[in-house]
């Protein structure tokens, strides 16, 4: 499998740097995979879950990640976005804590920009619920 570069970068921190087979990430209009040599282009991502594969025979790495951007150029791909954190490191209680923040600010009366910033709460407390319990041991 060709490889490329890959660095995932969220607002606090270098999620991921180096050699990557395939990734998979969130696009605006549906799930857009970027494999080695891809055609140059700048990718908008919503909120979401990130699979890439460093080798043919690894494992998928997977991330939940917030809104952001894809960058491709000479066979080098950045990942810009506001949060990335792995399914296994989602602290429950603090998302379901967000998603319950996020329902009542959506019940009072809000301003139209407002709005929008509590529904985009609630989408990522929701997709972080969803993918931590994927993952949760009882």
């Amino acid at each position: 499998m060709n490889t490329f570069s890959l660095k995932v970068i969220a607002s606090d921190k270098v999620f991921f740097d180096g050699k990557c087979g395939i990734i998979i990430v969130p696009a605006l209009d549906g799930e857009q995979a970027i494999m080695s040599h891809h055609e140059d282009m700048v990718i908008a991502t919503k909120e979401g879950e990130v699979r890439f594969k460093e080798k043919e025979d690894d494992d998928w790495t997977k991330a939940v990640v917030g809104v952001g951007c894809v960058y491709i150029s000479h066979n080098r791909v950045i990942m810009l976005v506001d949060t990335a954190e792995r399914p296994e490191d989602i602290d429950k209680v603090r998302a379901e804590a967000a998603l319950e923040r996020a329902k009542e600010q959506l019940r009072q009366k809000q301003s139209i920009q407002e709005y929008h910033v509590s529904q985009a709460s609630m989408a990522r407390a929701m997709l972080r619920l969803k993918e931590a319990g994927k993952y949760e041991i009882n």
